[in-house]
């Protein structure tokens, strides 16, 4: 029993061992472990240390997840204690618990409506955050005469709670939200830099169209971002992206010069070579727009992983081209994170990668897979070594794609020789390496790398049959040993596609497969049937009875698909009176010249949905997305963000001048 809990030597050890001892024995007794019942009778006892220690084992309770419903009657009595450590306690609680136990919640509101007036800024916010938390129409009203006091609020922190409350009141009740624009936009002027995030978040959530709103507060937004707390540096990125987007015009055009300075020099001003570039006027940048760029640029400091994301993408989709590649260093050290932000932002660089290679070239190595990464960390890793790949790199990737392909990790093995087959596509110079290369895998004791191997070269010998007739020979030979039926039904694909250069292996591939017909997996069954339609136009002689075999045991199959498949077939080749017509192009249907199949990157498509967003990471356009819109041909009128700032005049007495400037220096 006690080896359990002390090791040998300390046992032997009596100075160390008998204190540790006592101290093991009466540990349980030191600290109980409370039923409710106990709970109770120290909520409900006269003195306010017991109230005290009783809530902190209460709110104990509810951090590890446990239910202390049943003990809403006794808390809610001390909602108007005095005691302002206790009443913080109380609080808490109620906003965890006030919409599960709504009637009992009801009977104390007029405690929380007096908590609302309280001196301490502490009590106000909490009884704010319990009045929002209790979800029932009735008390709407109170809700909004409480978010509009608190909005004046002299202290900062109740202000930002009244905007969290907005967001509450407008899930309860949506036909609030002309009352509640006009606090948003009150809020919206706060120079406080703890409301800012919050007042955005309420605006992002209850009205996010109503740009006008933040016309007159964009400049002082842009120069609180890097006090605002991280969070809330967050929402008001992302925020701005989309409000730049509506205002700037598009810094990406085609030949645009960059001038944001717009001063001609000496000699350029009576030169007549520049009349004639009049024309294409120079890019000149709007000054708000450069003061976003300019004050998020610190931000890629951040030790928060989603404020370097949020500035990533706003320069992604506001700043020149010239200027993104300023996010790719923090971006590769977002790296070192777990993997959890690190699959988000291997996500996003995938899909940079595709448009910008020369962004993340000087970082390949960073991207090199390591032994500890999970499957779909090292998986995105690769896609972005497969992006990257150029001629001059190439032989660099293919070392490291061979190290890979030996890798324990099959789902890993299997993308890797996809990721040597889109090079061998991508980059010409390479192909018949990596076709050589991926033969080379067919010997491979493994059945998933050899599977996919098979599938890779089908695809790459569709781009140049002509030269490998060989390899599809190699392949043949290789097809008992294969058991995957997509490998196997690629196998039969080549041989029914190209079965004019082996005529001799083909009949002898489509004789086994007659044989081990009904065993087949359906894929393989249908590459049968199209296998043997081919044949028998090319070779009927050999072919003609097998072929009508394999269609008589895939008239009776199980699988209403190659029933289906087998019939057509059998109606689309064999000549008869009713279809005589169809018969004549039966060679044309079948064999018909095929388009290579093009080897796509998976993010191609991606860079539809905004960088950074939920619906960019599911590529499915999730609830709640909202889309960037495209960048305006003309610039709006910039003149709207223009502020006022009205200075006020002292007019001071002669006399009282001397004893005011006194007043002012000491």
């Amino acid at each position: 029993y006690l080896l359990g809990y002390f090791s040998l030597d300390q046992i032997k050890s009596p100075q160390w061992f008998l204190p540790s001892l006592m101290l093991t024995l009466i540990r349980p007794t030191m600290f109980p472990v409370l039923r409710n019942e106990d709970l109770k009778e120290m909520l409900e006892s006269n003195k306010e240390s017991l109230k005290l220690e009783a809530m902190k084992r209460v709110v104990g309770l509810i951090a590890k997840g446990k239910n202390a419903s049943e003990l809403f009657p006794a808390v809610v009595k001390n909602v108007a204690s005095k005691n302002i450590e206790l009443k913080k306690l109380v609080y808490v609680y109620l906003v965890r618990y006030a919409e599960e136990q709504q009637d009992l919640a009801l009977l104390s509101i007029s405690t929380f409506q007096r908590a609302l007036k309280d001196p301490n800024q502490f009590i106000r916010a909490s009884a704010l955050r319990v009045l929002s938390s209790i979800r029932v129409p009735i008390i709407v009203p109170i809700m909004m005469l409480a978010i509009k006091e608190a909005a004046a609020d002299l202290s900062p922190y109740v202000r930002k709670t009244s905007a969290h409350a907005i967001q509450k009141l407008f899930s309860l009740d949506p036909d609030q939200k002309e009352q509640l624009i006009e606090v948003i936009e009150k809020l919206l002027k706060d120079k406080s830099t703890l409301v800012a995030g919050s007042v955005v978040m309420a605006f992002e959530e209850v009205c996010p169209d109503r740009i006008d709103l933040i016309h007159k507060n964009y400049r002082k937004l842009c120069n609180l971002l890097v006090d605002v707390e991280e969070w809330g540096q967050v929402v008001i990125i992302s925020m701005l992206t989309r409000y730049a987007r509506t205002q700037f015009t598009s810094p990406w055009k085609e030949g645009a010069v960059f001038d944001e300075n717009n001063e001609k020099t000496f000699y350029d001003s009576d030169s007549e070579e520049k009349k004639g570039q009049i024309e294409a006027k120079p890019y000149i940048m709007d000054p708000d727009h450069r003061l976003l760029l300019r004050n998020t640029k610190p931000l890629l400091q951040s030790r928060n992983t989603a404020v370097v994301m949020s500035v990533a993408q706003l320069y992604w989709h506001l700043a020149p081209k010239h200027e993104v590649s300023i996010v790719t260093k923090s971006l590769v050290r977002l790296l070192r994170s777990h993997r959890e932000v690190q699959y988000i932002v291997l996500q996003n660089i995938a899909t940079m990668s595709i448009q910008r290679k020369g962004m993340f070239e000087p970082f390949m190595k960073s991207f090199y897979v390591r032994s500890t990464d999970a499957t779909h960390i090292k998986t995105l890793k690769l896609e972005i070594l497969t992006n990257l790949a150029n001629e001059a790199n190439i032989s660099t990737i293919l070392r490291e794609f061979q190290t890979y392909v030996k890798s324990q990790d099959k789902a890993f093995a299997a993308a890797t020789i996809q990721a040597i087959g889109r090079c061998a596509t991508n980059i010409s110079e390479v192909t018949d390496t990596c076709l050589n290369g991926l033969v080379l895998l067919l010997s491979n004791r493994d059945e998933t790398v050899v599977a996919e191997s098979v599938v890779v070269i089908k695809k790459l010998l569709q781009t140049q049959p002509t030269q490998h007739s060989e390899i599809i020979k190699h392949m043949a030979k290789l097809f008992d040993n294969i058991t995957v039926p997509m490998a196997r039904a690629s196998i039969l694909w080549l041989m029914g596609e190209y079965c004019e250069r082996v005529p001799k292996i083909a009949p002898d591939v489509l004789r086994k497969m007659a044989k081990t017909f009904t065993i087949e997996e359906d894929i393989v069954k249908l590459q049968t049937v199209n296998l043997a339609a081919k044949l028998y136009l090319t070779n009927s002689k050999q072919t003609k009875l097998l072929t009508q075999y394999i269609l008589n045991l895939g008239k009776y199959d199980q699988n209403y698909d190659i029933r289906d498949r087998t019939r057509f077939i059998r109606q689309l080749i064999v000549p008869s009176e009713k279809n005589g017509a169809l018969n004549k192009y039966a060679r044309r249907i079948l064999l018909a010249p095929k388009p290579a199949p093009v080897l796509e990157s998976a993010f191609k498509d991606r860079d539809r949905y905004q960088l950074g967003t939920l619906s960019h990471s599911l590529n499915i356009k999730a609830t709640g997305y909202q889309e960037l819109s495209d960048w305006p041909a003309v610039a709006p009128d910039q003149s709207v963000r223009n502020v006022e700032v009205i200075e006020p005049v002292r007019n001071l007495p002669s006399s009282h001048t001397s004893s005011y400037l006194l007043a002012c220096l000491f």
